[in-house]
């Protein structure tokens, strides 16, 4: 049975921080604000999965409140959610995401970063989607205050 659960996140771009995303450092003035690494990406794509599980979100699993998790990156939570579906049986069908950001352009790395998350989750490239998208200019994303990113996640569950 095919199960489909979906993930979002959002942080805030401030200085002083790597900006990380899909596991691939990308040059920017800016990073994202968070306790780990703050990789919207893939804590969509791990949100997701988790959904598909009937679980709860990444905080559930790796709370923002324990030391262990500070500066972590975010492959590990990716990892542990391939780790939950693989202890259920179950596969990954297939993930899909987009990114939303103004700047900095992010198409460039997108093939990295499908390598990097089909990796952490061990999957093939071609089961890893993402698109990018503005926000035209609106909201904290338009002003370039943070990055957001949606996740949608397909997983093969025995009956």
């Amino acid at each position: 049975m095919v199960r489909v659960g979906i993930g979002y996140d959002v942080h805030a771009l401030v200085a002083g921080r790597k900006l990380v995303l899909g596991g691939v450092t990308i040059p920017h003035s800016k990073g994202l604000d968070g306790h780990s690494d703050a990789d919207v990406l893939m804590h969509a794509v791990c949100d997701a999965i988790l959904g598909a599980l009937g679980e709860g979100d990444i905080g559930h699993f790796f709370p923002n409140t324990d030391p262990r998790w500070r500066g972590a990156p975010s492959r590990v939570f990716l990892e542990e959610a391939a780790r939950q579906v693989a202890s259920r049986q179950g596969r990954i069908v297939n993930v899909d995401s987009t990114l939303v950001a103004e700047a900095p352009r992010i198409n460039p790395h997108i093939q990295e970063m499908k390598s990097r998350i089909a990796e952490a989750l061990g999957v093939g490239p071609d089961r890893v989607g993402i698109k990018t998208t503005t926000n035209e200019r609106m909201g904290f994303i338009g002003r370039e205050e943070g990055i957001a990113a949606m996740a949608v996640a397909g997983v093969d569950l025995p009956a």
